[in-house]
C-alpha cells in the first residue's frame, strides 16, 4: 500500500511537466520531464543537449551520472523518511552512447529501504530500449528533518 506524503503529492502534481523548479539546481539544469513516480520508482525523460556532452558529441559520463543521482534523489525524496537523506555511493557502468538531439529515459527503483540506508538502482534506457547506463546507489540518512528545509 502506498502512503502519501507531501513531497510525493508535489512531485505527482509534476507529472509530465519539465523539472525545473526542484530543490536541486543541478537537476533543474538537466530539465527532464517526470513521466511517472510512486514511493519505490520514477521515470524521467530527457532530451540530451550539446551542453550535456562530451568532445565526442554524445552524452558525457559524468551529466549520465548525475542524471542517474538526481533521479534516485528525487524518488528517495518521497520513499517515506522524514530526515534528509544524502547519497554516499554511486557505481556507475557505461554500456552505449547517446546523441544530441535522443531522448533518453531514466528510471530507478527502490531495491531496500532500511532505518538508516535506502538503496536504489537506476537504468538509463534510449527510446530503442537498449540500456545506456545502469547504476546502483546507498542513500543514507542525515540527521537534518526535512520539515526543517521547508518541505
Amino acid at each position: 500500500m502506498e502512503t502519501s506524503s507531501p513531497q510525493l503529492e508535489f512531485f505527482k502534481s509534476q507529472i509530465g511537466k519539465k523539472l525545473d523548479k526542484t530543490p536541486s539546481a543541478a537537476g533543474n539544469w538537466l530539465a527532464g520531464t517526470l513521466v511517472e513516480i510512486d514511493n519505490h520508482h520514477i521515470k524521467v525523460s530527457y532530451e540530451i543537449r550539446a551542453e550535456m556532452c562530451n568532445p565526442a558529441k554524445i552524452l558525457h559520463g559524468g551529466i549520465a551520472s548525475l542524471m542517474m543521482d538526481d533521479v534516485i534523489g528525487i524518488g528517495n525524496f518521497v520513499a517515506g523518511s522524514e530526515f534528509l537523506m544524502t547519497t554516499i555511493n554511486l557505481s556507475v557502468d557505461f554500456l552505449a552512447s547517446a546523441q544530441i538531439g535522443e531522448v533518453v529515459e531514466v528510471s530507478a527503483k527502490l531495491i531496500r529501504s532500511g532505518s538508516n540506508l535506502n538503496h536504489w538502482e537506476a537504468l538509463i534506457r534510449k527510446e530503442s530500449g537498449k540500456i545506456v547506463a545502469k547504476a546502483s546507489s546507498n542513500m543514507i540518512k542525515t540527521h537534518i528533518k526535512l520539515s526543517e528545509l521547508g518541505f
